[in-house]
């Protein structure tokens, strides 16, 4: 039977559904399903899985592993790196071993050398006067030079560097080296001592600072020409043991310095080979090592209490 409701519609047969009619089905029965909410997940998975899905992944790893080197990288360089202030170079004084110029010796010693001048009577007693040169061996003025240019003198007259002078007194003459010693009265504003000692090998740079025919401080170079020399001499025993150097010495050089390249005195100018009677320079001169000066030794660096 057909039932009729408002509107013209009917009960349904039996055994059918409205549509639009709400409802569920046992399991097992046939009919429509609810919706199967299970098949959602595949289709986000695959919208999730896409190209551009996939890129933004790879850039973003490739960051992550550029970030996690740098710094390690960092970490590493800071482990490394020590205390600026201990890895500067700090400079420790200590001498040079660098050889002077000649003009750098010249420099040095000229302050240390003075003139001497002598005034005597020979044995006819006329007036005779001479003229060499000395060097400031110690911190109380005393000067070096050659016996032979004060040997017989009744006044001496130093002349220093600055220009001021003194007359001087004979302290010590060893006539069997060459060599004496004289002390001045008065001393210069400033007093330059030098240095003596050390020692030269054939070949060695050597200069010589002196008053050779009156020329005041007068600077000569050459080198060391041969060692333990002998000198002739015909009025009193020859000198052995000499330094042989051939930088320019003539009268008036006697009592110089002979100065090595560090600016040592290495010797003291006695004399100049003379085969004629000119007394000219032709090459070779002759020092007293500063040692045999001394009395004996190599001599320190130091000026010696003389």
């Amino acid at each position: 039977m057909t039932v009729l409701r408002p509107g013209g519609e009917q009960d349904p047969p039996p055994g059918e559904r409205a549509p639009g009619a709400m409802g569920a089905t046992a399991p097992g029965t046939t009919g429509e399903q609810a919706p199967d909410t299970t098949g959602e997940a595949p289709r986000a998975r695959r919208r999730w899985n896409t190209p551009e899905r996939r890129r933004r992944i790879l850039v973003a790893v490739v960051v992550v592993w550029a970030v996690a080197l740098t710094a390690l990288v960092l970490v590493q360089n800071r482990g490394e790196t020590t205390d600026p202030a201990a890895a500067a170079p700090s400079a420790s004084p200590s001498a040079s071993d660098a050889p002077l110029t000649v003009a750098e010796v010249s420099q040095a010693l000229t302050p240390s050398v003075v003139v001497i001048e002598t005034a005597g009577h020979d044995s006819q007693n006329h007036l005779e006067a001479g003229t060499g040169t000395g060097v400031i061996a110690n911190a109380d003025g005393t000067i070096m030079t050659a016996a032979h240019v004060i040997d017989g003198a009744e006044s001496i007259k130093v002349t220093y560097a600055d220009g001021s002078s003194s007359s001087a007194a004979i302290v010590g003459q060893d006539d069997e080296q060459d060599i004496a010693t004289i002390r001045p009265q008065k001393l210069p504003e400033t007093l330059v001592p030098a240095v003596l000692g050390g020692g030269v090998a054939v070949g060695d740079d050597v200069v010589a600072i002196g008053n050779p025919l009156g020329l005041a401080w007068s600077t000569s170079s050459g080198v060391v020409s041969g060692l333990d020399r002998k000198l002739d001499r015909d009025d009193s025993a020859d000198i052995a043991g000499l330094i042989q150097f051939d930088a320019a010495v003539n009268p008036g050089n006697s009592g110089g310095p002979l100065i090595n390249t560090r600016g040592q005195v290495v010797g003291i100018v006695v004399a100049l080979a003379n085969p004629t009677d000119a007394g000219t320079f032709i090459g070779i001169g002759f020092a007293v090592p500063i040692g045999a000066a001394l009395g004996g030794g190599d001599g320190d660096g130091q000026a010696p209490p003389l």
